[in-house]
């Protein structure tokens, strides 16, 4: 019997399934891993040494592109530390609408990963699923930003601005008739905040869709059951957070364990696996879309019940009025200084963490009185994630890769930064 080779496979970066640059070196006996090491540097943005060099309010964009799924949730961690710094106390109205986009960036992130790790291990449909039903909170970033992706929102002090009262219509257009155009139109008659109902009140048929598709899917269950399994003592080991760390049945979740904003005063479960795997990481990030819907619904009964300013009355830190920019001179003045040179926040350093749709995402920052950061770092989960990859794989098929590769959820504009 010959004997099985042994050899070195380059796995990416230009592969559908390495969710970003991506390079691995697999040292592989036959179809089994022995050993995966991961590459970064081929993406490498420099957010951190951009963003000391220039204002504080100026970095909030770059917060955005770090993972380009989770927008508004990187902007939170950013803003929450610079609060800290500057000791300002944001408003309730204000910390209810973070909350909400928070959550809606949670199903944004949960869509996007399982329509891409469906198509990793083969189940195109979830995919067209998924993106159908990342639209309308697409449509929602677009409406309160002005933007679908990079949206710049939260700003250090509470939000850009208030939620709009109307919401933006479908226009006719020669490949719509007038039947279809009042269909599309029909949830777009209110504000913001009820067409935000609208879909959580369908949301959960839904996820209902897709467990109908995969949960018992036996290709699905052959795929993901007892592959990279890690276990909760592991798991700590390893620096795993968010669903990589509850799949492994430990109930740690950063808006339970350490409240911030207002979550505190929100009811919603933690889920948790049993066996560590990538089925169990599956079941856990679902049932959380299920645990956002519920929260995004108690942000707009509140959102709905309680008006009033949505940021911060100092406006050495918040700008002028946009009808006092455009009458008063020194308000004209004090804009344009601000957006220019920014504000000076207090020495001192601060850590500010969030429950990042994939795991935990803080921001330490570091002022010497200037009006940029001395030092920022970022703790982006993906980094930590990536680092386990080796352990992860070994024992395992070429093709559980990908599959793994997908269970972490891994966004490079995070773990490359």
């Amino acid at each position: 019997m010959a004997e099985i080779e042994h050899y070195t496979l380059n796995f990416g970066p230009q592969h559908p399934a390495a969710h970003g640059v991506l390079r691995m070196i697999l040292e592989m006996d036959g179809e089994t891993i022995e050993r995966a090491d991961p590459h970064i540097g081929l993406l490498h943005r420099a957010t951190e040494k951009l963003a000391e060099i220039k204002p504080y309010n100026h970095s909030i964009g770059y917060m955005d592109r770090l993972d380009y799924v989770s927008m508004m949730c990187n902007e939170h961690a950013y803003v929450l530390a610079i609060e800290k710094l500057l000791g300002v106390e944001v408003p309730k109205r204000a910390q209810y609408i973070r909350v909400l986009f928070a959550e809606v960036t949670r199903i944004l992130n949960h869509l996007m990963w399982l329509g891409a790790h469906g198509l990793d291990v083969g189940a195109m449909t979830m995919f067209l699923y998924c993106f159908r039903d990342r639209e309308p909170l697409m449509d929602a970033y677009e409406a309160v930003s002005g933007t679908r992706m990079h949206a710049t929102y939260y700003r250090p002090g509470g939000v850009y601005r208030d939620l709009p009262e109307v919401m933006p219509q479908y226009e006719k257009s020669p490949w719509r008739n007038e039947k279809k155009l009042k269909e599309l139109n029909a949830n777009r008659q209110g504000s913001l905040l009820d067409f935000l109902w609208d879909f959580s009140e369908n949301f959960d048929a839904s996820v209902d869709e897709y467990e109908s598709l995969l949960t018992e899917n036996r290709i699905w269950k052959q795929r993901l059951v007892g592959i990279g399994v890690v276990s909760p003592e592991r798991a700590f080991q390893l620096g795993l957070t968010g669903p990589m760390l509850r799949g492994s049945g430990v109930a740690w979740d950063l808006r339970k364990m350490q409240p911030y904003e207002v979550y505190a005063d929100l009811d919603f479960d933690i889920p948790v696996g049993r066996n560590g795997d990538s089925y169990d990481r599956y079941l856990v990030r679902v049932e959380e879309m299920r645990q956002s819907n519920k929260i995004i619904r108690q942000c707009i009964e509140w959102l709905q019940n309680n008006p009033g300013p949505v940021m911060i009355d100092d406006h050495k830190i918040a700008p002028p009025k946009r009808a006092d920019v455009k009458n008063d001179m020194e308000s004209l003045i004090h804009h344009f200084k601000l957006f220019t040179e920014g504000y000076c926040v207090p020495e001192g350093e601060a850590y500010a963490s969030v429950e990042h749709p994939k795991g935990e995402f803080g921001i330490y920052l570091l002022s010497d009185g200037a009006n940029k950061p001395y030092r920022l770092k970022i703790r982006a989960p993906g980094f930590a994630h990536i680092s386990a990859m080796d352990e992860l794989t070994k024992g395992h098929m070429l093709a559980d890769v990908v599959a793994i590769i997908g269970t972490m959820d891994i966004v490079f504009g995070e773990i490359d930064r």
